[in-house]
């Protein structure tokens, strides 16, 4: 699969502070691309470079062949960009707002209208087009958004935290969305969000912090290297199972009702089950999560 985005030694300061630190990273063609950092990494100043939204102090960047600085233009016309906070126009309605788009781009009236009927057929829009915007739910405003970066039909979505302070039912619809997007057209979705159950879901994750890549790689690769699956057990009799675990040395924390267990994989659990049946009232098995591995990598809690 080929690269669409490359990053090689990408640079910015602001005086004497360095935002970006010479960054490498590269992007596949039609994934789902995660893009983390806590508040100050260094993350937007990133993603307003690659937008053309800003000029680069030093590196190198292309996007689908196109080079950063260069061919600002062309790049301009192969992303679509879904800003955190929306740039839609709440008087008008979804289908003015997206003519208004699309005009921008030199199309005769047949082709405006062909390109915003795809756009909002995409995301699910068509029943809210002809409604103003300013009306709209927190999902469907979030789903017009995204229709408004697709009317002329990019390579690659830019998606700022797109579903920051929407209820999980807006935010599953809006994650149908994207889903249905990649499967139906291949576009290369990059993505930043603070939630990381969103995270998990992509195909490759890079986490940012302090101006530097801190860690990259997929969920489950990132998952097996900085966080553990635990085993719970609520023993018959804690006193025995405690005496088991000491003569066996078992490392083991005590949680009061419950014993916790580090495991470096969930198949781990499977001997030491066999071995304490007798003793165990109940038990629980739980994966390491991004949230675990966010917090190791960052040394910060994830802000929402």
């Amino acid at each position: 699969m080929n690269n669409i985005i490359e990053v090689s030694s990408l640079k910015k300061s602001y005086g004497d502070v360095q935002a970006v630190k010479g960054i490498d990273f590269s992007v596949q063609q039609g994934t789902l691309f995660a893009f983390l950092g806590e508040n100050g990494a260094g993350k937007s100043t990133t993603i307003d470079m690659l937008c053309t939204l800003l000029k680069p102090d030093g590196g190198n960047v292309t996007i689908d062949g196109f080079t950063l600085g260069a061919d600002d233009e062309k790049i301009r016309n192969t992303i679509g960009i879904v800003f955190q906070d929306s740039l839609l126009d709440p008087l008008l309605t979804v289908h003015e707002n997206l003519i208004v788009r699309e005009s921008f781009y030199g199309k005769s009236r047949a082709e405006l209208k062909q390109a915003v009927e795809r756009a909002a057929a995409i995301v699910d829009a068509t029943e809210f087009l002809h409604r103003a915007y300013g009306m709209l739910s927190g999902g469907q405003r979030r789903r017009a958004d995204i229709a408004r970066a697709l009317v002329h039909t990019p390579k690659i979505l830019f998606l700022d935290e797109p579903t920051t302070g929407l209820d999980p039912y807006s935010r599953r619809k809006v994650w149908e969305t994207i889903k249905n997007l990649q499967t139906e057209t291949g576009l290369t979705v990059f993505l930043t969000t603070h939630y990381m159950e969103e995270a998990s879901q992509a195909d490759y994750i890079t986490i940012m912090g302090k101006g530097e890549i801190l860690a990259k790689g997929t969920s489950i690769d990132l998952k097996q290297k900085y966080s553990s699956d635990l085993l719970k057990i609520k023993p018959k009799e804690k006193e025995l199972l405690r005496a088991q675990f000491k003569q066996n040395q078992i490392m083991f924390q005590d949680k009061g009702e419950t014993f916790h267990i580090p495991l470096t994989s969930t198949v781990e659990a499977i001997p030491l089950l066999k071995l304490y049946e007798d003793y165990i009232a109940n038990v629980e098995v739980v994966n390491g999560t991004m949230d675990d591995v966010f917090i190791h990598v960052t040394g910060t809690e994830v802000q929402v």
